[in-house]
């Protein structure tokens, strides 16, 4: 009998330490935050996708060295998309099914359309990406996604009121990719023209990376284009389009939103890029009188020795890690840490101080409707702004 009570105890014993082990266990995974995303790290848009993943991750992991989220670990889990639509959805729909994170990240505008009706129905998952596209910044129909600046109809909107101002009545192109990213922008820009007075006299089509633009560039002269506005387009064919313009005598000024107003394109360019202008969300890697920057800089001195610049496109990965983890540290204190919370959290935003990498952000209709118009100093190789930052709510 007594030999019973013991081996009694010591299995009561083995049986209170096995859950013990298990709640421990829990707790820890309970103290792990995921967020997943999908980056183009291969492919035609690697060259930009591999920086925007680091911006992302690098946000996210500075978080965790300054305490995670009110104690909690950020565990970022990535895949490549290789900006392949089918590709991509595989990837996102795998990452939720194996590790269920409560927010993603997207490689496109064409997959954050394509998952649109599941994020809003089935996985309810706070979402951004690498577009600013209007769509997906509409809370109405998308509430579970949001858009880390301003949509390419707001830049589109701040460039022709720059055009419209300089020259009333002036006669406009636009240049876009055949792609989501290219066309999301052009029917508000169509409605934009019409209401500022200005004659939009041509729309180009071209593929992304296409360098047969020979036909488009005669069609703009043909029609005596003043100014010319890229979208969907990271680097080429920009620089043929602009040399080929300047060796048919084409004298337009040219123009992008984001993705198209980046150091990469002046170093293509040289002296052919005098007098480009673009619209920036962000402020650049070389201004090192604002704080984030300076942020960022000391810490990929400490953790990427081997990198000497930041391109706009890590900038953008960045900023959207910063908002994420605004938003998890918002849900967290509220108990709320869930796809609905983070919304929660989203819409809560006002007037946040990011060390100066955008004005203080607030988030209105899912998007941060804000940007500065730069212009390229071929000198220096660099962009400087010529307006403050403009709101477009």
């Amino acid at each position: 009998m007594k030999r019973n009570s013991v081996v009694f105890i010591v299995l009561a014993t083995f049986g209170i330490i096995s859950m013990l082990m298990m709640l421990a266990s829990t707790a820890v995974a309970e103290e792990v935050i995921k967020v997943g995303a999908v980056q183009p790290v291969t492919g035609r848009f690697a060259f930009a996708g591999v920086h925007i993943n680091a911006g992302l991750e690098d946000a996210l992991m500075m978080a965790n060295e300054e305490g995670g989220i009110n104690g909690k670990k950020i565990k970022y889990i990535m895949e490549d998309g290789t900006y392949k639509v089918d590709v991509a959805v595989a990837a996102f729909k795998r990452i939720m099914a194996r590790d269920n994170p409560i927010i993603m990240y997207g490689e496109s505008t064409a997959l954050g359309k394509a998952m649109a009706p599941e994020i809003k129905d089935r996985y309810k998952v706070l979402y951004s990406s690498t577009s600013f596209s209007s769509e997906l910044a509409n809370a109405e129909k998308n509430p579970y996604m949001f858009v880390t600046g301003p949509t390419y109809s707001d830049m589109f909107g701040i460039l022709l009121k720059y055009i419209a101002k300089e020259k009333p009545g002036a006669n406009v192109a636009f240049f876009y990719s055949d792609t989501e990213f290219g066309k999301d922008p052009i029917p508000y820009g169509r409605k934009m023209c019409k209401k500022l007075g200005l004659n939009l006299v041509a729309e180009e089509v071209a593929k992304v990376g296409g360098v047969d633009i020979a036909s488009q560039v005669l069609d703009m002269k043909r029609k005596k284009t003043e100014y010319v506005i890229f979208q969907g387009f990271v680097l080429s064919p920009v620089s043929a389009v602009i040399k080929q313009s300047r060796a048919y005598g084409l004298k337009a000024k040219f123009m992008g939103t984001h993705w198209g107003t980046h150091k990469m394109l002046l170093d293509k360019l040289g002296p052919l890029a005098e007098g480009y202008l673009g619209v920036m969300p962000y402020a650049f890697y070389w201004q090192d009188e604002i704080p984030m920057i300076r942020k960022i800089k000391a810490w990929n001195k400490k953790h990427h020795p081997e990198v000497k610049y930041r391109p706009t496109s890590y900038m953008q990965g960045f900023m959207t890690g910063l908002v994420f983890v605004e938003c998890l540290r918002r849900a967290d204190k509220m108990g709320e840490l869930t796809g609905d919370g983070l919304v929660k959290a989203l819409q809560s935003i006002k007037n946040v101080d990011v060390g100066g990498l955008m004005a203080p952000i607030t988030v209105v209709n899912n998007k941060i409707p804000m940007g500065k118009v730069y212009r390229a100093n071929v000198s220096k190789k660099i962009f400087e702004p010529i307006s403050h930052w403009i709101r477009t709510d």
